[in-house]
């Protein structure tokens, strides 16, 4: 599937700094006893903030490895890329869910307060005068800088939305944008077809789903979600009754969207 709507990368660089430090203010603001308090994803608040350590700084330790040198105008496409970088990562969630329970044990909130903060500072500074055409070399493969980016935007988002009770991170707006865009393209490399309009309003509308295409007037599947019940809807947070529950709209024979999901 080609990509579409590729953002500029500063944009995408502002997207994914405001979500991390909307992160920092919500972690730092946090008592210890919180640190204790399970999420909805089966880790403890500690053990969250210790995976989403790991991903802030899985910028710069891809931007650490050795460079390859920005693509030519029709790059060959990279062995991962932003809408596949998911699918690879599903492969890993038994080790990536053992490693933050090893790294939340060994760390206080103090220093999981700390670990974030700096792990924010060296993010921000890496990215810094940077092409978002460099392809660098993360934990899943070589994946253009811009990419990765994405994916980063995705988990920052994701995540903050798993923090429990008060403690909810509302997501930055671009950086909501980024996901919802990339979510989207996702989804409709999940379910290809012309079959059922989605629409995220306002960052995107995607067709996807076998079945009669649509061509003109109103289309005869719609789905229509809120931008954040989306985001919940496709990572596996909510499901597809939730989902109708908190403010998505579906009309037409093929507007479930539950077969196709989770796409995280």
């Amino acid at each position: 599937m080609p990509r579409r709507r590729v953002r500029a990368f500063p944009d995408l660089v502002h997207a994914a700094s405001g979500q991390w430090g909307r992160l920092v203010v919500v972690v730092d603001a946090l008592d210890d006893a919180a640190f204790a308090e399970p999420t909805r994803i089966g880790w403890t608040v500690a053990q969250l903030c210790a995976h989403i350590v790991r991903t802030v700084d899985a910028v710069s330790r891809a931007l650490g490895e050795p460079a390859r040198p920005a693509q030519p105008a029709r790059p060959a496409r990279p062995a991962c890329t932003a809408e596949d970088y998911f699918v690879v990562a599903r492969e890993r969630y038994e080790a990536i869910d053992a490693r933050a329970r090893v790294e939340a044990a060994g760390q206080s909130p103090a220093q999981l307060r700390t670990a974030l903060g700096g792990a924010v500072d060296r993010a921000r500074a890496d990215l810094d005068g940077r092409d978002g055409q460099t392809v660098v070399e993360a934990a899943l493969g070589p994946i253009r800088l811009a990419d990765f980016l994405e994916t980063r935007c995705v988990e920052a988002v994701v995540h903050g939305l798993d923090l429990p009770g008060s403690a909810r991170v509302d997501p930055d707006p671009q950086a909501l944008r980024a996901a919802v865009r990339l979510l989207t393209d996702m989804l409709a490399a999940r379910a290809p077809g012309r079959s059922v309009e989605v629409r995220v309003p306002p960052y995107a509308v995607v067709s996807c789903g076998v079945g009669p295409q649509h061509t003109r007037g109103t289309p005869p599947n719609v789905v229509e979600v809120p931008a954040v019940v989306f985001v919940e809807l496709v990572s596996g947070r909510l499901d597809w009754a939730a989902a109708l529950r908190e403010g998505a709209t579906a009309s037409g024979a093929r507007a479930d969207l539950s077969r196709y999901l989770p796409l995280l």
